[in-house]
């Protein structure tokens, strides 16, 4: 069995990627939970490891050639890869979710609150996914390529006002945090993303593209907290410790 209760959520999303939607499906925080354990988030969850490590057994690799080990590429075709597909993808999918919030609100407001609600975390959440995108976007993602640059070619880079990397990478994370609980809080006012027995073809859209944006936030910040982060952390320990 290649699956155990002592693995880390984080690590089985690293090594098995094919389990990523069982994971998804089951609830399990991978990406700013990562820490936990199978164990414990299967506990926390009240599910049985047995059926649970079944699941992850049972989930299909992808055929060869279509998908990309994250782990083993350079880390300025992973910056890339978040920005043109995971930045694109928050600031369209905010804008069509705003839409259908606002058509929705106006509809079904008054015998569905629940959907005021959602409006006001989702607007604070967007706000602050803009601000968040625009910093990795303009300070450290080019400060992480420049230093795999340097290293590749053993050029001299600057070091920026922040000192260690491992700074903004903490503040980084730190708001990770805060929209994994923002999505959190949507997740339980939607009842898990189930519309009204009344709910209009809007309602149901608009359901479905925050569940979809859940699912892409949490392959966005698994690949930043997991994979890029720690990497960059370690790059720059590296460079500086031979540059010294």
């Amino acid at each position: 069995m290649k699956f155990h209760p002592e693995q880390t959520t984080r690590e089985v999303a690293i090594q098995h990627p094919e389990a990523i939607p069982v994971l998804e499906s089951l609830g399990i925080d991978y990406c700013c939970g990562g820490s936990k354990t199978l164990g414990e988030s299967c506990q926390a969850k009240q599910l049985e490891w047995a059926k649970v490590a079944d699941l992850l057994e049972a989930a299909e690799a992808p055929a060869l050639g279509s998908g990309t080990d994250w782990t083993r590429e350079p880390l300025h075709a992973l910056t890339w890869h978040i920005m043109d597909v995971h930045h694109r993808y928050v600031r369209s999918a905010t804008l069509r979710i705003r839409h259908w919030l606002e058509k929705v609100v106006a509809k079904h407001g008054a015998k569905h609150p629940e959907v005021l609600e959602v409006d006001a975390v989702f607007n604070t959440l967007a706000a602050e996914l803009a601000m968040h995108m625009m910093k990795e976007e303009q300070i450290l993602f080019p400060y992480i390529d420049s230093l795999a640059r340097a290293e590749g070619n053993q050029e001299e880079f600057d070091q920026l006002p922040f000192g260690t990397v491992a700074n903004p990478i903490h503040q980084m994370m730190a708001e990770h945090d805060d929209a994994g609980r923002a999505l959190a809080q949507i997740h339980a006012l939607t009842n898990g993303y189930q519309p009204p027995a009344d709910a209009c073809p809007t309602f149901h859209g608009l359901y479905h593209g925050l569940a979809e944006f859940e699912r892409d936030l949490h392959q966005h910040v698994h690949l930043e907290n997991n994979i890029l982060f720690p990497k960059a952390v370690e790059l720059e320990r590296r460079f500086l410790t031979v540059a010294g």
